[in-house]
């Protein structure tokens, strides 16, 4: 019977912490949902609405204006989303890779010149040239004003994910690689075959990130575009509600009433989601590798 008993309390111990540890997960998990919630319910709001209930989980008065002068011009706005697409998927995959392979250079015990390349990637973290020196490198010397490079090659490489992506392979058995050189193969294929593999929840960690920054950036492109065709999606949005904002000031100015005429905060709100959904679906495929990937880079620090 005392051994029964024993054996039943750290059951229900276990159990306990079990329930609230859900408990706490399911609470944190709705007040991640509720703002984003918000923020689609407001998009369908009348901007009236809003503006005198403020924002609510339901919808006062649904309409859906904000949206139809977002899709005013479908043309544009699907061009924009071809451009951003573009940009993410070259951009990720073309930067992802470079790190990987810089990362992988810089772990192998056997460059000579590692602790040297390491400092000076990490100098530049520390110190830049400024906007105008780099404006200029960029437009002058480079010739990448208004093309879709511009959008893509200056910011291929991040040091910070250079430096996480080095401290993760350096976790990877040396044995590994001496093993496949003993069976003639080389460095390039060492690389491909067996440490991106061996890789994939770091890749999928940092490819996120770098997924995020592509499809998020517009200043790039305030800076270098001014090609209407070759306009992301975030920049297309933040003209469009550049020249609204104008708009709803010249409307103010002449004592016209522009809440119902022109939506304001409802068009933000459509705004953020049409920019911001088409990315979280993406999510999903990768939430494995990810929390995995979060969670080794945590223990090895």
């Amino acid at each position: 019977m005392n051994q029964t008993a024993v054996r039943r309390g750290p059951q229900k111990d276990r159990l306990l912490l079990s329930a609230i540890g859900y408990v706490t997960i399911t609470i944190m998990a709705i007040l991640c949902i509720v703002p984003f919630w918000i923020v689609v319910a407001s998009s369908f709001n009348d901007e009236h609405a809003i503006r005198m209930d403020g924002y609510t989980l339901i919808p006062k008065l649904f309409s859906t204006e904000a949206y139809r002068i977002i899709f005013e011009f479908p043309d544009a706005i699907l061009q924009a989303y071809g451009v951003t697409i573009i940009i993410t998927l070259i951009g990720t995959a073309a930067g992802l890779f470079l790190t990987a392979m810089t990362a992988y250079v810089l772990c192998r015990k056997d460059f000579k010149w590692r602790n040297q390349f390491a400092f000076y990637f990490f100098f530049t973290t520390l110190f830049s040239g400024g906007l105008v020196p780099w404006y200029l490198l960029i437009v002058n010397f480079l010739g990448m004003k208004d093309t879709l490079g511009v959008l893509i090659i200056p910011t291929l490489l991040n040091v910070f994910y250079i430096l996480v992506m080095r401290s993760f392979m350096a976790g990877i058995p040396d044995a590994i690689a001496e093993s496949a050189k003993i069976d003639g193969a080389g460095d390039f294929r060492i690389f491909l075959s067996l440490i991106l593999p061996l890789s994939k929840p770091a890749l999928a960690t940092i490819g996120l990130f770098l997924a995020l920054g592509r499809w998020n950036d517009w200043y790039t492109a305030l800076l270098f575009i001014s090609d209407d065709k070759l306009m992301p999606l975030q920049y297309y949005l933040y003209q469009m509600l550049g020249n609204l904002e104008g708009m709803r000031d010249a409307m103010l100015g002449s004592g016209t009433d522009v809440s119902a005429s022109v939506p304001g905060e409802s068009l933000k709100m459509a705004m953020t989601v049409v920019a911001t959904g088409p990315i979280i679906f993406a999510y999903p495929f990768i939430q494995k590798y990810f929390v995995q990937g979060m969670t080794i880079g945590a223990v090895k620090g």
